[in-house]
């Protein structure tokens, strides 16, 4: 029976650990790609084309990471608060108390018009991050429940999640771009392994190895990813019963969540990561499996709160 404390160090090692296995599985891509299809390592020494491929990721993560806050915001429709409007009141008093509790700056705060109950957060760092809700959330939960939610989305911040997140997606974008480049040269240039790998004395072993990772490496990439995302989820959940001290809370708050069958309409397959819960209310994040974890960005809301629960019952246990 783990407590938010143990649980939470569980979660970091295991995203690390994520982490590790797609840079290795990186790589191990552009190894392959440059010796054994492009020949570029064997002639110059240079891995090339995983250098192009990286410096292309690079440039998107610029991108990324100044002007990504304000692009998601203009697609998800979200608006600054309006202090006339008594739940956008509360919503503010509710992240000023969770900001002194997580010891983060302010973020700024929005409200899609929206009757869906959801919440995500974005931005590079604490001190350039956002907070939205829906409208839907503020109209369903009550303060409790609200600032467990907020909490979380304190908690994504705090641990930098939303970076992570950034830079997850433009790995599994250059390790597909990397696998593309692969399967174009073999299908207009001929595979080079197969003309070059008597020269080189290649096992045929090997030679299928080197196919099969280029081939399967985008889903091998798009697992981890989901795996990382799944990862963080368990993590703000975890910095959310920290921060309120009420891990019940939370766990109601999904509950309702759960509840709500409707999608939050401006949302996107680009931007469903970033909500509390599936935005898309797509049935394959309630579901666990090799599947499951290549499409789905959540895990499953039950599990959730079963672990929300036995985290309230370990700290009531450690209070006493």
């Amino acid at each position: 029976m783990h407590d938010i404390y143990s649980q939470q160090k569980q979660n970091r090692r295991i995203t690390v650990a994520l982490m590790v296995c797609f840079f290795i599985l990186l790589g191990t891509l552009g190894y392959a790609i440059d010796a054994y299809s492009f020949g570029t390592f064997e002639l110059t020494g240079v891995p090339v084309a995983t250098l192009v491929a990286l410096s292309i990721a690079g440039i998107n993560s610029l991108v990324s990471y100044f002007y990504g806050s304000s692009i998601v915001l203009k697609s998800l429709h979200a608006q600054p608060i309006v202090f006339e409007n008594p739940s956008h009141k509360q919503l503010y008093n509710v992240v000023s108390e969770m900001c002194i509790a997580s010891g983060i700056p302010k973020p700024k705060i929005y409200v899609i018009s929206d009757p869906a109950p959801n919440a995500f957060a974005t931005g590079r760092n604490p001190e350039n991050a956002s907070i939205g809700v829906t409208q839907g959330l503020l109209d369903t939960m009550n303060r409790e429940e609200l600032q467990a939610v907020v909490a979380h989305e304190m908690g994504h911040i705090k641990n930098y999640d939303i970076l992570t997140m950034t830079v997850v997606t433009v790995l599994v974008g250059t390790i597909v771009l990397l696998s593309d480049w692969a399967t174009r040269s073999w299908r207009y240039g001929g595979i080079r392994t197969k003309r070059d790998s008597k020269s080189k004395g290649m096992h045929p072993v090997i030679l299928i190895l080197i196919i099969l990772l280029i081939l399967i490496a985008p889903i091998l990439s798009r697992i981890i990813a989901m795996s990382v995302s799944r990862q963080r989820e368990y993590q703000a959940d975890t910095s959310s019963a920290e921060f309120t001290r009420n891990p019940t809370a939370l766990a109601s708050a999904l509950e309702k969540i759960a509840q709500s069958t409707s999608p939050v309409k401006t949302a996107h397959k680009a931007t469903a990561h970033l909500f509390i819960s599936d935005p898309l209310h797509r049935k394959l994040d309630d579901k666990e499996g090799m599947f499951a974890d290549i499409f789905s960005t959540h895990p499953p809301i039950q599990k959730r709160i079963e672990r929300l629960k036995r985290m309230a019952y370990g700290y009531t246990t450690a209070r006493g």
